[in-house]
């Protein structure tokens, strides 16, 4: 026979029930919460408990593998990924050749280095011209340092050994430019004799063609020659002493 029990009965039993439901859900809801908590928590080192790290290592492994196998369909990529455990046991997923995969990552790898390797050598000779451009600008800063001196300009930071020096500098410089405008000198000067050698002769030549007699002004080039000789001194005149009568 079946127990007939109040109709209040039974609704405070679908209440008991409903609330029943609903405490167990919460309660696991905030173990997931807790559980989410303890993981953000985890440090990552090195687990020291061996069977602990086996088991971790077991999961995380067909995780990847499992991500790997969804990131090569889902968006169609070229995914290879080789897992070495502890013990020196190989796991492996390819969406295609794992041979071909490989090759074609060296060779990726190969055309990336040699990139790198041109870049660097861009890098290395802007490194140099740029060393070179501060170089070569600090020379012209010298240079044009030492033309202002050159020209009296300038002089108020020398010292006196500086000034010395410049002036002695200067010595030598003026004493060569005038060896080398008597140089130039006794160059032309010679050149000049060669021309009024050849005049005489071809006057000479036309004369006697005509029937003349020869120019009496005429000289030969052995006679009436003189040559000038200067000294040049450089340095400060020298002081006489007046003698007084």
């Amino acid at each position: 026979m079946f127990r007939v029990f109040p109709s209040f009965y039974i609704t405070r039993l679908a209440t008991a029930t409903i609330s029943g439901h609903r405490a167990w859900r919460l309660s696991v809801k905030q173990d997931r919460i807790k559980e989410n908590m303890v993981r953000g928590k985890t440090q990552m080192k090195r687990i020291e408990n061996a069977a602990s790290r086996q088991v971790t290592f077991s999961k995380r492994r067909n995780g990847l593998l499992k991500k790997a196998f969804e990131l090569s369909v889902l968006c169609d990529a070229e995914v290879a990924l080789i897992i070495f455990s502890t013990r020196g046991k190989l796991y492996e997923f390819s969406s295609a050749s794992m041979s071909k995969t490989i090759e074609r990552y060296e060779k990726r790898e190969k055309d990336n280095t040699g990139i790198n390797n041109k870049l660097a050598a861009v890098d290395q000779n802007t490194q140099n011209v740029k060393e070179d451009a501060q170089s070569m600008a600090k020379k012209i800063e010298l240079l044009e340092n030492s033309k202002q001196k050159l020209l009296g300009n300038g002089l108020e930071p020398c010292s006196l050994n500086e000034l010395n020096q410049l002036e002695t500098n200067l010595e030598r410089s003026l004493s060569r430019i005038r060896e080398r405008k008597n140089l130039l000198f006794r160059q032309q000067i010679e050149k000049l004799k060669q021309e009024e050698k050849r005049l005489e002769e071809e006057n000479a030549n036309l004369r006697q063609t005509c029937g003349m007699k020869p120019s009496p002004w005429s000289t030969s080039t052995e006679e009436e020659t003189m040559e000038v000789e200067t000294e040049l001194f450089i340095g400060p005149p020298e002081r006489r002493r007046i003698q007084n009568p």
